[in-house]
């Protein structure tokens, strides 16, 4: 190999020491902390990514500017509903896996959207905000189907109590927080929907099939 065509492809200066699943080529580490997630999409599986991942602090939340702030999430409120809260976040990374090319951003709108409808039921209303985003507005109508199919089923155990349209926001709204609190803030940025692949898919089960793109 010549000292050429060892140099990094992005920069042309220094060494392409890094394999990139995304490119695949190799890249400088320089080039691969400065894009990683801004023009690559990166896959879960690449072990730069996962490294970078355990040095991204949590973002502070601010009580003030904080959407939603009416709606008060103890600790006590989350054990309270841990079932109902791991559902929605399976529903949320099942509903995002059927759209590979999403990030955080889209699921941050779809959250937006699932919770504004959630909201109009506690005025009496029904209406089902419509994100004009088409990754987001799939997310939620998956969401929406599968909250569905939930309240379907235990129609038929009327032993089983079904879930509050209350607490249904509430969790969505515990998702969002979390979401503002993990997200990057890379424009290709997946770190909220990398903790719920983590949290809700079996570990046998492939990666999601997205094209790996550059730019």
């Amino acid at each position: 190999m010549t000292a050429n065509a060892a140099r990094c492809p992005l920069c042309n200066t220094r060494k392409a020491a890094r394999a990139c699943p995304a490119r695949g080529d190799a890249i400088c580490s320089t080039c691969c902390g400065q894009q990683r997630e801004e023009t690559i999409r990166c896959p879960f599986s690449c072990e730069y990514l996962r490294e970078a991942r355990k040095r991204e602090a949590l973002h502070d939340l601010d009580a003030a500017t904080l959407p939603h702030r009416d709606i008060v999430i103890t600790q006590q409120y989350l054990e309270d509903h841990a079932r109902l809260g791991f559902f929605l976040g399976e529903a949320l990374w099942y509903a995002a896996r059927e759209e590979p090319q999403c990030v955080d951003a889209d699921v941050r709108e779809a959250l937006a959207a699932l919770i504004q409808s959630y909201r109009s039921l506690q005025s009496g209303l029904i209406y089902d905000a419509r994100p004009s985003n088409p990754y987001a507005a799939g997310i939620a109508s998956r969401v929406r189907a599968r909250i569905a199919e939930l309240e379907a089923r235990l129609r038929e155990h009327p032993e089983v109590p079904k879930p509050k349209d209350s607490d249904i926001l509430g969790m969505l709204v515990f998702l969002q927080r979390t979401e503002l609190q993990v997200a990057n803030g890379r424009r290709w940025g997946r770190a909220f929907l990398d903790v719920l692949r983590q949290n809700h898919q079996p570990p046998d089960q492939p990666e999601p099939s997205a094209v790996a793109l550059v730019g």
